[in-house]
Formats: C-alpha cells, sequence, structure tokens
C-alpha cells in the first residue's frame, strides 16, 4: 500500500512539474512566400528562449518552445492558433507577419482568449485585449520617412509600392493623402499593389523611372512583402 501511495505521489510531482514549464506558441511560416521573412523570427524566439532558461527560466519556471507552421496560408494560420491554445495548451503566442495573418488569428485568439505577441508595423486602426502590438504604426514609421523624403532629400514625386493586402492598401491610403496634404500633385503619386510571391518587376519599375523622367527625384516607399523583395 505504502509502495503504490508513494507511485501515486511521485506521479502527482510529476504533472505538477510538467504542468508548471511556460508553453511557448511560435506561430510563423517556414514554408511559403513568407518563410523568408518568419523564418529568422522563430530562429530569434527559440534563442531567446535558450538563453532565459539558461537564466533559469521565467518566474522560476521552464519556457518550452512548440513551434507549428502556417506554410504562409491564412486559414492555417488560424487552425494553427486554435491547435496551439487548445491542443498544446500554450500560455502565450509569439506569431504573424502580415496583418492579414493577424486578422485571421485574432478572432481565434480572442474567443480562446488567448495572448500574441505581434512583432511587426502594422497599419493601427485595431486593438485587441488579447494582441500586444509591438511594432509601429504608420504615424511613427512611414509618415517620418516621407517626411525625410521631403526635407532632407527634397524629393518631389511619389511610388508608393505595396503587396496586395491590407497593411500596404491602408498605409499607402495614408501616406497618399498626408503627401496631397504637403503640397504634391496627384499626378505625381505613384501607387501600385502586386500579389504575394510576385517576381516580375520589369513593367513597375521602368513606371517609376518613367516618373523622374522630367529630372524630379522620385522617393519609393515600398509596403513589399515576403520573398517578393528578392526580385524587387
Amino acid at each position: 500500500m505504502k509502495k503504490i501511495v508513494g507511485v501515486f505521489a511521485l506521479t502527482c510531482a510529476l504533472a505538477s512539474e510538467a504542468i508548471a514549464d511556460i508553453k511557448v506558441g511560435i506561430l510563423h511560416s517556414l514554408s511559403g512566400t513568407l518563410a523568408i521573412s518568419e523564418t529568422t523570427l522563430k530562429d530569434t524566439i527559440m534563442v531567446l528562449i535558450e538563453e532565459q532558461n539558461a537564466k533559469g527560466g521565467l518566474l522560476g519556471e521552464k519556457l518550452v518552445p512548440v513551434v507549428v507552421d502556417p506554410a504562409s496560408d491564412w486559414p492555417l494560420f488560424a487552425e494553427k492558433a486554435r491547435e496551439l491554445i487548445t491542443v498544446q495548451d500554450v500560455d502565450v503566442i509569439f506569431g504573424c507577419w502580415t496583418s492579414v495573418s493577424r486578422k485571421s488569428v485574432l478572432p481565434v485568439i480572442e474567443e480562446l482568449n488567448g495572448l500574441l505577441f505581434y512583432p511587426v508595423q502594422y497599419e493601427g486602426e485595431e486593438s485587441s485585449k488579447n494582441v500586444f502590438y509591438t511594432g509601429a504604426a504608420p504615424n511613427q514609421q512611414a509618415i517620418p520617412a516621407t517626411d525625410y523624403y521631403l526635407e532632407e532629400l527634397g524629393v518631389e514625386k511619389f511610388a508608393l509600392l505595396g503587396t496586395d493586402y491590407v497593411y500596404p492598401r491602408t498605409t499607402n491610403k495614408i501616406l497618399e493623402q498626408y503627401l496631397k496634404d504637403k503640397g504634391i500633385p496627384t499626378e505625381d503619386i505613384f501607387v501600385n499593389y502586386t500579389p504575394f510571391g510576385h517576381s516580375d518587376w520589369s513593367k513597375i519599375v521602368a513606371d517609376v523611372v518613367a516618373l523622374g523622367a522630367d529630372g524630379k527625384k522620385v522617393g519609393v516607399i515600398s509596403t513589399i512583402n515576403g520573398d517578393a523583395n528578392v526580385g524587387f
């Protein structure tokens, strides 16, 4: 009987120790068009977890990474977020790279009362108690960059080039109006969107060059995302 009680106590202790681990979900694309951007983030989080565990963990508990691959697929981001919370029982998620992936995940995070750390700039116009938005909004990044073009470099024409999803479209809408308010004519603002994974930039680059054919300086503000940047 004593042996049974002892085994039961040991089992409970081990179970308690396992539960005490802090599980960190890592929701970044390791394949597909966004892997070029997100794999580095996954690697960074893994290194930080290793370093923190070497210092004794967090609150005396070990950090345990749980890595999934949403494969640059927006619906899969939502599925993997649900899996991390309901199956893997993670305490927090670090993940997403684009606003479209974040917006896919958001309803799941809010429904299950999870916690997401979003690591990159975003378009603003969204707030959730379940998300830490760690990146800059347009007024903190894109607007200052535009001011630098105008005030320091004397740029007179602008090419706003973006991947076709919510962040570039919202940011460029803000920038286009900002430039008009600064006195830049509509015809001196070139706006173009391309799909994820776009690779043939010859015509778009030619259009940008043509914009400056009169000798005026052209500034390019890029919100191009993923592996499309390689060709660009």
